[in-house]
C-alpha cells in the first residue's frame, strides 16, 4: 500500500439533511515523500504559529528567572511549566518602545510593533498588522481557514476601555491600507462550526443531532482500503479523538453573549466562569485544526485587558485587574498570574501530547509566543517586557530553550532605557515563515535585527 499517494488537501465527505459536510484528516504517511520529511508533492511539512495573551503582567521578582542561559531554572510564578520547561524559552527585560502611553493598550505593541492609535480618553486602535497576520500572509491559500482567533473569559472592561486594541489582539491589514479588529470566539461550539463545519444542534433537528462522523463514515471505510496499518490506525485514533472531542463539546451548554438568549443557556454557575474547561476544550480545538491543517495560525487571549474576570478556581475572590493595581506584593495578584502560567502550560501540554507525524508532538512543529499587555499590573510599566516563547518549530528555535536576558537585572527593573526590542523577538517568528523578511513594526518600534540568540 504503501505506493498509495494520498493529496494533503483530502478530506472524508457527506451528506447530512441536504449539507455537506467534511472531516479533515491528520497528515498520513501517504501524504509524504519516501523520506518521510515532506509531502508527497515537495511541500515543507506544516509549520503552525500562535500568539497567546494574559492580562496585567507580572511579578518580576516571582517570574523572571535568577539564571541565564540553558541554565536557568523555573522561578515560583513559572513553575507550573514544569513538565514542558525543555520546549520553553524565557526572554526577560525587553523594552515595548511605545511612545504612545494609556496603560495597558501599549501592550498591543508588543503583537504589531508598532504605537496604537489615539481614538480618544481610553479608547485606542491598533497601529499596524499583528504578528499572527503577517505570518498568514505568508501561507495564504495553504489551508482552508486563514487563521483561528478565541479567547476564554468572557468578562468586560470595567472601565470603558475601547478602540479595536481591546476588542482583539489580532488585526489584519487590508488592502486599501486599512485594518480589521479580528474578533475573538468564546464559545466552544462556534469555533467547532468555524473550524470543522459542525452544526450546532438544535431540540428539532433529530437528524443534524447525529454525529458529523456518522456522514463521512463511508467515505472513511472506502479510504482506508488504500491505507498502509500505520496509516489505518492513526486514521482510526484521529477520528475516535474528533468524537470525544464533538462529545465533550455537545453535551456543554453553550455560553453566548447575545442578549436575546436566555442566561440558563449560559455555562456560569453561580456567576462563575468555568475557565479551566474552556481553556481546554479551546486549546483541543485549536490542535485539532493545526493536525488536520484546517489552519497553521491562531490566536489565544485568556481574558482582555481591564476586565472584570474573577479566578475563581483559586478563591482568588477579587477582579485580577484590581489586584494587580494594589501592587506586586499582593497576594491575590501573585495567586492570579500563576493561574494564568498554569493555563498558559495546559495548553502546552496538551500540545505536548497531541501527535502530529512519527512521534512529533504539536510542540516539535509549532512557535507559540506569548507576552502581556505591561510588565508589572500596578505601574502599567512597560520597561521590562515578558515574553515566552514555546515549542521550537521543527528544530527552528532552540530546544532545550533557554533564558534570554537583554537587561541585566538591577534595582531599577523597568528601565525604558534598557537594551532590547521586544519587536526583535516579532521579526525572529516571522523569519520561520518567511526567511527574507527583514522588519517589523514601524516608529521607534520597528525592528531590522531579529533575536538570533533563541534561534537554533
Amino acid at each position: 500500500m504503501r505506493n498509495f499517494k494520498l493529496s494533503r488537501r483530502r478530506m472524508l465527505r457527506g451528506m447530512a439533511g441536504g449539507a455537506s459536510v467534511a472531516v479533515g484528516l491528520p497528515i498520513l504517511e501517504a501524504m509524504l515523500n519516501s523520506h518521510g520529511d515532506a509531502l508527497a508533492g515537495g511541500a515543507a511539512l506544516p509549520l503552525r504559529f500562535m500568539t497567546w495573551y494574559w492580562a496585567d503582567g507580572m511579578v518580576i521578582d516571582r517570574w523572571e528567572p535568577q539564571q541565564v542561559g540553558n541554565d536557568w531554572q523555573l522561578s515560583e510564578q513559572l513553575m507550573p511549566l514544569a513538565n514542558v520547561k525543555d520546549h520553553v524559552s524565557v526572554v526577560s527585560g525587553m523594552q515595548n518602545r511605545s511612545t504612545n502611553i494609556v496603560t495597558h493598550h501599549e501592550g498591543m505593541s508588543g503583537f504589531n510593533g508598532y504605537n496604537f492609535e489615539q481614538a480618544g480618553g481610553f479608547n485606542t486602535n491598533a497601529g499596524g498588522p499583528t504578528i499572527d497576520q503577517r505570518i498568514a500572509d505568508t501561507l495564504e491559500g495553504v489551508t482552508p481557514i486563514r487563521a483561528a482567533h478565541v479567547r476564554v473569559s468572557k468578562r468586560e472592561s470595567t472601565d470603558g476601555d475601547g478602540g479595536t486594541t481591546y476588542i482583539a489582539m489580532s488585526h489584519r491589514e487590508t488592502e486599501g491600507g486599512g485594518l480589521v479588529a479580528q474578533t475573538p470566539q468564546v464559545n466552544p461550539q462556534e469555533v467547532w462550526q468555524l473550524l470543522f463545519g459542525e452544526f450546532v444542534p438544535k431540540p428539532d433537528d433529530s437528524e443534524l443531532r447525529t454525529s458529523i462522523l456518522d456522514y463521512v463514515r463511508e467515505d472513511a471505510g472506502a479510504l482506508r482500503g488504500n491505507l498502509g496499518t500505520k496509516d489505518q490506525q492513526r486514521i482510526d485514533a484521529h477520528l475516535e479523538g474528533v468524537f470525544e472531542l464533538e462529545q465533550k463539546i455537545l453535551a456543554t451548554p453553550p455560553t453566548c453573549d447575545l442578549p436575546d438568549l436566555p442566561t440558563a443557556t449560559n455555562t456560569d454557575s453561580g456567576g462563575v466562569e468555568p475557565l479551566s474547561e474552556t481553556n481546554d476544550a479551546m486549546a483541543r480545538l485549536i490542535a485539532y485544526a493545526f493536525t488536520c491543517d484546517i489552519t497553521r495560525v491562531a490566536t489565544f487571549q485568556l481574558k482582555r485587558f481591564v476586565s472584570a474576570t474573577v479566578f475563581d478556581e483559586i478563591d482568588a475572590g477579587e477582579i485580577h485587574h484590581s489586584a494587580s493595581h494594589q501592587g506586586p506584593g499582593n497576594a491575590t495578584y501573585q495567586a492570579g498570574v500563576t493561574y494564568q502560567m498554569q493555563k498558559f502550560a495546559d495548553l502546552l501540554e496538551i500540545f505536548a501530547e497531541t501527535e502530529d507525524l512519527n512521534g512529533d508532538s504539536l510542540l516539535d512543529t509549532s512557535i507559540i509566543y506569548a507576552t502581556s499587555d505591561c510588565s508589572t499590573g500596578a505601574s502599567h510599566a512597560v520597561g521590562r517586557q515578558p515574553i515566552l516563547l514555546a515549542g521550537h518549530g521543527r528544530g527552528y528555535l532552540q530546544h532545550p530553550g533557554i533564558h534570554y536576558q537583554a537587561t541585566p537585572w538591577n534595582d531599577n527593573h523597568n528601565n525604558p532605557n534598557g537594551a532590547g526590542n521586544m519587536s526583535d523577538v516579532l521579526l525572529t517568528c516571522l523569519q520561520a515563515f518567511d526567511p527574507a523578511a527583514d522588519s517589523v513594526g514601524g516608529g521607534p518600534l520597528e525592528s531590522n535585527t531579529p533575536l538570533t540568540d533563541i534561534v537554533a
